[in-house]
C-alpha cells in the first residue's frame, strides 16, 4: 500500500489554472506546473480563476466510449457510456488526408471498419511504418473525410466480444467536431457539461505528412469554446512533446500517458532524447512532466506490477511520487474479461467470461489512483461507489 491508501476519498475538483488543475484540496500543482498554465493563459486560454468544474475521484473514464458493449468510438459507444454515467469519455483523434480529425484507436482501421469489403478502396491496402512498427492495412491519412464517411465501424476484437458484433455496420466514423457537437447537445439536455478525454494520436508520425494534429485540434478547441482552464475536456499524448505544444496554445488541463517499463516514447526515439517510461516515473521525470502538465495516464502495471504468474505484485511509489509533484493519475485500462484481468482476479477456464473485475479495481483504487479508464463503465462506477462508501 502507497501513503495515501487508506485516505478517505472524497471529491477533487478541476479548476482554473492558477489555482489547481486536476489537483486535490490537499495535493496542489506545483510551482512548475502553475507557470506551465499562466503560458497557456496568455496564449489565449482564458481560464478564469477560481472557477472549477468538478469530476469525482475516483474519477470513471469510459475508454473509447464503451468499448466493452459497442464497437469502440462511435456515438453509440460513446452515448452509453454517457447514459451509463461514465464521468468522462475518451476519444483518440487521427487525420484524414484532407486534414479532418476523425476519432478512431489508430489510423490502421482495418480492424475497426468494414474497409476490407469495399472493393473500391482495394487498391489502398498498403504497407507503412508507423511509430517504427510496419503496419500493413488501410490508414486514414489516405482516405478524405467524404470516403471514410462511406465506411461502417465494426467490432475490433470480435473472438473475445462476440455480443458486440451485434453491432457491426451501424454507426459511421465520428468526426471529432461531431463529438463536440453531441457533447454540446447532451450537456445542454442534461443540465451539466459533457467532459471529454482527448488523445493525440503519433502526432509525430502526421507531423511528418503535413498532418499536424495540435493546431488542427485547438482550432476545434476553440471553436467550441473548450480551450480553457477549466473546460470539461482533457488533453492527453503518448508523446510529452505533444502535451508540451498544446500546453502553448491552450489552458485546457493536460495528461501525458505513459507505456510499460523499458519503452520511449516516439517523440524522444525520432529526436535522440535517451529517456524511457523508467526515466519518466522517476521523481526527475514527474518534476519535468509537471512542467507542462497536470496529470499522468500510466499504464496499471506501473502502479502495481505483475509477477511472473500475472498476478498481482507490491505496488510501486509512482502514485506518492506523482502526487507529491501535484500530479493526478488516470492510469489504463480495466476490462472484465478474464483474459484481460490479473491472474489472481480470473474465474473459469473461459478466458472471454467475466472474472472478478469488482476485486481488481478495489486493488487499482486502494493504491490512491485519482481515476482509471475502464471499458465497462458501469461495473467502474460500482465498484467506485464501493470503495467511496457512496
Amino acid at each position: 500500500m502507497t501513503e495515501r491508501a487508506h485516505a478517505t476519498p472524497g471529491r477533487r475538483t478541476v479548476m482554473g489554472v492558477g489555482a489547481a488543475v486536476l489537483g486535490t484540496a490537499a495535493v496542489g500543482l506545483s510551482g512548475t506546473a502553475r507557470a506551465a498554465g499562466n503560458t497557456a493563459e496568455r496564449s489565449g486560454g482564458h481560464g478564469g480563476s477560481g472557477h472549477r468544474l468538478d469530476l469525482p475521484v475516483p474519477t470513471v473514464i469510459g475508454h473509447r466510449g464503451t468499448s466493452g458493449y459497442r464497437p469502440e468510438h462511435t456515438l453509440g459507444s460513446y452515448q452509453l457510456a454517457l447514459d451509463m454515467g461514465a464521468h468522462v469519455i475518451e476519444q483518440d483523434l487521427v487525420p484524414t488526408r484532407d486534414g479532418h480529425l476523425v476519432c478512431r484507436h489508430e489510423n490502421d482501421i482495418t480492424a475497426t471498419t468494414d474497409v476490407s469489403a469495399h472493393p473500391e478502396f482495394a487498391s489502398r491496402r498498403t504497407t507503412k511504418t508507423v511509430d517504427g512498427i510496419p503496419l500493413t492495412g488501410w490508414f486514414t491519412e489516405d482516405f478524405t473525410l467524404a470516403e471514410l464517411k462511406t465506411l461502417r465501424a465494426k467490432e475490433r476484437i470480435p473472438g473475445n466480444r462476440q455480443k458486440n458484433t451485434l453491432y457491426d455496420g451501424r454507426w459511421e466514423i465520428p468526426t471529432f467536431e461531431e463529438v463536440l457537437r453531441w457533447a454540446d447537445r447532451e450537456g445542454r439536455k442534461r443540465g451539466k457539461p459533457v467532459w471529454l478525454y482527448v488523445e493525440t494520436k503519433h502526432p509525430t508520425y502526421f507531423r511528418g505528412l503535413g498532418l499536424g494534429l495540435e493546431e488542427r485540434l485547438v482550432k476545434l478547441l476553440r471553436r467550441y469554446d473548450r480551450h480553457r482552464a477549466q473546460s470539461p475536456l482533457i488533453l492527453q499524448s503518448f508523446e510529452p512533446t505533444s502535451i508540451q505544444r498544446l500546453s502553448k496554445l491552450v489552458a485546457t488541463p493536460r495528461v501525458v500517458l505513459l507505456s510499460g517499463t523499458g519503452t520511449q516514447p516516439w517523440d524522444f526515439t525520432a529526436t535522440g532524447d535517451p529517456r524511457t517510461t523508467d526515466d519518466l516515473v522517476k521523481p526527475a521525470g514527474l518534476k519535468w512532466m509537471a512542467s507542462f502538465a497536470q496529470g499522468i495516464g500510466p499504464t496499471l502495471d506501473l502502479i502495481i506490477p505483475k509477477d511472473a504468474s500475472g498476478r498481482l505484485a507490491q505496488p510501486t511509489t509512482l502514485v506518492r511520487d506523482a502526487h507529491a509533484r501535484g500530479l493526478v493519475l488516470h492510469p489504463y485500462t480495466m476490462r472484465n474479461e478474464n483474459t484481460f484481468l490479473p491472474a489472481d482476479f480470473r474465474r473459469g477456464s473461459d478466458p472471454n467470461a467475466y472474472g472478478d473485475a469488482f476485486g481488481a479495481f478495489a486493488a487499482y483504487f486502494a493504491t490512491g489512483i485519482d481515476g482509471i479508464f475502464s471499458d465497462n463503465p458501469d461495473t467502474a462506477l460500482l465498484a467506485a461507489a464501493d470503495f467511496t462508501g457512496k
